[in-house]
């Protein structure tokens, strides 16, 4: 084990940028150096560490020790304060390396952004200047489809009782934002900020699915679970800024797919260059010369570089819509409606990349030790969270009839 983790690393230890910087916008270079450095570390065990699954601590720790986790946090609170497009550009970039743990990083800002959208000002000063001081990684119980968990009144205080699923950076987190409905309507629900040693509750290990394998996203069982009332966010009710939450998120998956895409034709490029044979029949010494195969490479070049352009825009128009002190309903759904398309677009053609980057490297390439196929796997399990025909359906609506999507769970 030791001897193949070291030939891992081994085989990404070079001064050489991490990836062709073609594939990434030309200033992110000159700022990221610490953004590289954490990468590398997590690409030097990435393809192992996803045929063994299970939690990735030391990584988790890695992410922890990088001060990065701070980067939605505003500067009042201690954080660094960046703004969303830059936050999104990271996290395509580590998914890029390690879609798993580019999940957990991205869901820790996803649920910073949760505290600042629904939290008062002194929970927010509260929760967010102990994430900063005590260096806290966050996970998630709030699946808004698994409605097993119920908030019960008590006299003073309330108390959990049930399950969540699919409850991304639980296992290892310091505290959990997790949501449970307050009436029969799973839609009306409300946030809940707890530390996750609170007695009663437990996260099991029992993620399995094959793809995104160590983004700890297992089941938390709540046993009479204490909750005091100033661990339940405010303000009630909806607003057009606190929907922003589905939008953050939907963007969140659309950098997945993203970064899948750029790893996996990044990694398919350099495959090519360094390993790939001609075929007998092109006429050309080298793989790289054959007219086929760069027709194969200029087409996922294209559909990479329309998601791009498309995800980069969804992130701007969502920036300033979080910037704007009042938010009207209209506002909202120009942002989604870009966050619709990109997170489609994007969708598909990871999809199509990931798979199709196998035609231009030939059979060697599918060999376990490379790990190209954690690509594919990577963008197929995510792609499930919530059907694209929905959003593909809410864009024909408007485009017909006018009509705006619904802030709902997803969107």
């Amino acid at each position: 084990m030791a001897a193949e983790l070291r030939a891992n690393s081994q085989a990404f230890d070079s001064t050489a940028p991490l990836f062709d910087p073609r594939l990434f916008p030309s200033d992110f270079a000159s700022r990221s150096g610490k953004i590289e450095r954490l990468a590398r570390k997590l690409a030097a065990t990435a393809v192992l560490r996803d045929r063994q699954g299970g939690s990735a601590q030391a990584e988790r720790q890695l992410l922890r020790d990088s001060g990065l986790l701070t980067l939605a946090i505003p500067q009042q609170f201690g954080g660094q304060g960046l703004v969303w497009p830059e936050i999104y550009q990271i996290i395509r970039y580590l998914a890029a390396v390690d879609s798993s743990l580019a999940h957990l990083f991205a869901f820790q800002h996803l649920q910073v952004a949760t505290i600042l959208l629904f939290g008062s000002p002194d929970q927010q000063r509260h929760w967010l200047s102990r994430t900063v001081h005590e260096r806290w990684f966050w996970g998630n119980a709030t699946n808004g489809r698994d409605t097993r968990l119920k908030l019960s009144r008590r006299e003073e205080h309330y108390e959990l009782n049930g399950s969540k699923s699919f409850c991304s950076g639980a296992l290892g987190a310091d505290a959990l934002v997790i949501s449970a409905p307050r009436s029969h309507n799973p839609e009306d629900r409300v946030f809940i900020v707890l530390p996750s040693q609170r007695e009663g509750l437990a996260v099991n290990d029992d993620w399995d699915g094959f793809g995104q394998r160590q983004t700890d996203s297992g089941t938390v069982q709540f046993d009479n679970v204490f909750v005091d009332s100033s661990e339940l966010l405010g303000p009630s009710g909806v607003s057009p800024r606190t929907t922003l939450r589905a939008c953050l998120s939907q963007l969140i998956l659309t950098q997945l797919y993203l970064g899948n895409a750029q790893g996996a034709l990044d990694g398919a490029l350099r495959y090519t260059r360094e390993h790939s044979r001609a075929w007998p029949a092109s006429g050309v010494a080298l793989a790289s010369d054959d007219p086929f195969i760069q027709q194969r490479y200029g087409e996922l070049w294209l559909l990479f570089r329309s998601a791009q352009l498309l995800a980069d825009s969804a992130a701007q128009r969502l920036q300033s819509a979080w910037e704007k002190p009042a938010l009207t309903a209209a506002e909202r759904a120009e942002v989604a409606l870009a966050i619709s398309e990109a997170k489609v677009v994007s969708a598909r053609a990871a999809l199509e990349i990931t798979s199709r980057i196998f035609e231009s490297m030939g059979a060697s390439s599918t060999s376990s030790k490379y790990g190209f196929d954690r690509f594919w796997r990577n963008v197929r399990v995510h792609s499930l969270h919530d059907p694209l025909d929905y959003k593909v359906r809410d864009l024909g609506h408007w485009l017909l009839n006018g009509k705006a999507p619904t802030p709902s769970l997803y969107g």
